[in-house]
């Protein structure tokens, strides 16, 4: 949960970019624990792991656009690891999950019976009498 909270800071529309290279720092030393983390309990060979891990090995660079880039590239790296993770991604918590269809809506259902009820209406009418 704090990791999609910090990621939101970084990535939500609402959330203004950080003004001071003191803020930026602070929120990639609490990406880089997130990842840290969330590493624990995943694969180490894991791609989103290693994307995540590399960006975590780079220094911060020097300038506002280049850190405020690193700093968007390290939340989307967070973001992928977390829903890695949070969604069958192996580890001591996942669970193997089964392919299911997605659960239709009422108005898919209540569509479907109208055009069934209209099929078999438009039949009954084209059915010759005797």
């Amino acid at each position: 949960m704090a990791a999609l909270e910090t990621v939101t800071l970084v990535l939500g529309e609402d959330s203004p970019l950080p003004e001071s290279a003191a803020d930026v720092e602070d929120l990639v030393c609490l990406l880089r624990g997130h990842i840290a983390q969330l590493g624990a309990s995943t694969a180490p060979d894991v791609p989103a792991l290693l994307r995540a891990q590399q960006l975590c090995s780079e220094s911060i660079p020097m300038g506002y656009v280049a850190s405020r880039v690193h700093l968007v590239r390290l939340a989307e790296a967070t973001q992928e690891l977390t829903a890695y993770v949070e969604h069958g991604g192996p580890g001591p918590n996942s669970k193997e999950r089964e392919r299911r269809w997605p659960r239709p809506t009422v108005n898919v259902l209540r569509g479907t019976v109208f055009a069934l009820a209209l099929a078999c209406l438009v039949f009954a009418a084209s059915v010759p009498r005797t």
